[in-house]
């Protein structure tokens, strides 16, 4: 997928006053912003910047290293945060514009800022300004809009958050090991809070023996790490074939094999461009796990575990929801997402199925909005969400397919945790379900079992 950023020019003249002087200096910025990502006034942009800082008869020097936060409605601010080197000194410039709804002009055209030496004692201070009548002109015609290659269609692992507020971010794994059949349960996430402030990570593991009680451990929360690499937090990584962590009385080095292609189980677009409250999909459909992992019941070594994992990005978590993984006969695949959204008028709606079952080079339904928005009767499927059974059954095409889901109590650990928007939600999670799953084909004369798409 090709995106567009958004690369600009923008000049500002002002003055600052030195540590240990009584007057100001001239003072020039000249700068270019480049970000990955076309500007929203309700979004928040990261920009890096590029340029050069004149101070009359102290300073001619390049950017050495800057970044702009562009945030007018999320934060209230426009804030500049430049690095350069004075005559051998390492400084750094720091200042931001705030917005007013009752001077928008000024506001967005003023620059308070601080000069820092390395230590953190201040070097000067000074005030820029956007000089509107000769340089509105020239900064509207500087405008671009390149197009970039974000890497998440290449890696599904990679960050999709550019910065909104009000965002939820997921990698999540599952995965059995056949010699213990102990399950585990990993995930990690970004909060992107919906009043602005800064987001967070943080996240779980879990283990689910054959015999005995769930284990768990919390990792987080703390502040989000910018990365394009998938989740990192301290002593935490998840990415592309590597997981590795610990948390309390947990450690854990996975390694991840894919062993199939990309499952989406919304439809495809909506990873692409987030129209949806939310999407869904497994860079794999199934994988196999290798390593080791460390919880308060011993140590678990893993070879060739199955399993899989799930990338997750929307607008929080739906006010109800169900989820299912499951691995088939002859390598078969059934992933479920059942969900109530939390926007208004889907609220109102019925829970929305996104059913897609691989056999082999084959997924069915075809088009992932079919189990969703299909016609009432035919290709709409319906769910029944409870604990501790829930259900889903639809057809569509010749087929139909009826699931019925049993996490039992002593199977299942129900942990909560906080959506963007501060509500609080829980989680009920078994990765030793059990899952009974009948698919017939449809005849003109009647139905008939059949395995699989």
């Amino acid at each position: 997928m090709r995106g567009r950023g958004t690369r600009f020019t923008e000049t500002m003249l002002g003055t600052v006053r030195l540590a240990g002087e009584h007057h100001d200096r001239p003072m020039r910025l000249d700068l270019t912003a480049t970000a990955d990502a076309l500007l929203r006034p309700a979004a928040t942009i990261r920009a890096g910047l590029t340029g050069r800082v004149r101070i009359r008869g102290w300073a001619d020097a390049p950017v050495e290293e800057g970044e702009m936060e562009i945030s007018p409605l999320a934060r209230r601010r426009i804030r500049y945060q430049l690095a350069l080197t004075v005559d051998g000194r390492k400084l750094s410039l720091d200042g931001w514009k705030s917005i007013t709804p009752l001077r928008p002009l000024r506001s967005m055209t003023v620059l308070p800022f601080t000069l820092h030496e390395s230590d953190g004692t201040q070097a000067g201070t000074g005030t820029l300004r956007f000089p509107v009548a000769t340089g509105l002109l020239p900064f509207l015609r500087s405008f671009r809009f390149p197009h970039t290659s974000p890497s998440h269609p290449a890696d599904p692992h990679a960050l999709r958050w550019a910065g909104e507020p009000g965002r939820t971010e997921v990698w999540y794994t599952t995965l059995s090991d056949p010699a213990t059949g102990t399950g585990l349960w990993l995930h990690h996430e970004l909060v992107s809070p919906a009043d602005g402030s800064a987001a967070r990570a943080h996240g779980w593991i879990a283990a689910f023996p054959a015999e005995g009680p769930v284990l768990h451990a919390r990792f987080g929360p703390e502040p989000w790490r910018s990365t394009t690499e998938g989740f990192t937090s301290s002593g935490v990584s998840a990415g592309a074939g590597h997981l590795v962590g610990s948390a309390g009385n947990f450690s854990w080095d996975l390694t991840e094999h894919g062993a199939d292609r990309p499952l989406f189980t919304f439809p495809k677009w909506s990873w692409r461009r987030p129209l949806l409250p939310a999407s869904h999909m497994l860079p794999a459909a199934r994988a196999t796990y290798d390593g080791t992992v460390t919880h308060p019941g011993g140590t678990i070594r893993l070879t060739g575990a199955p399993g899989a994992s799930a990338r997750i990005y929307g607008r929080g978590n739906a006010r109800r929801w169900a989820w299912l993984h499951a691995e088939l006969e002859d390598a078969g695949v059934l992933e479920i997402v059942a969900a109530v959204s939390t926007r208004p008028l889907l609220r109102s709606l019925p829970p929305l199925v996104f059913l897609r079952l691989r056999r082999g080079d084959r997924t069915w339904p075809r088009r992932a909005e079919r189990s969703a928005f299909g016609l009432a009767g035919f290709g709409r499927f319906r769910a029944t969400i409870g604990t501790p059974d829930w259900t889903v059954s639809g057809r569509a095409g010749l087929r139909r397919i009826r699931v019925r889901v049993t996490q039992p109590a002593d199977r299942t650990l129900t942990l909560d945790y906080q959506d963007p928007d501060g509500t609080m939600n829980v989680c009920r999670n078994s990765e030793r379900a059990d899952a009974e799953v009948v698919v017939e084909r449809w005849w003109a004369t009647g139905a008939a079992r059949h395995p699989g798409p």
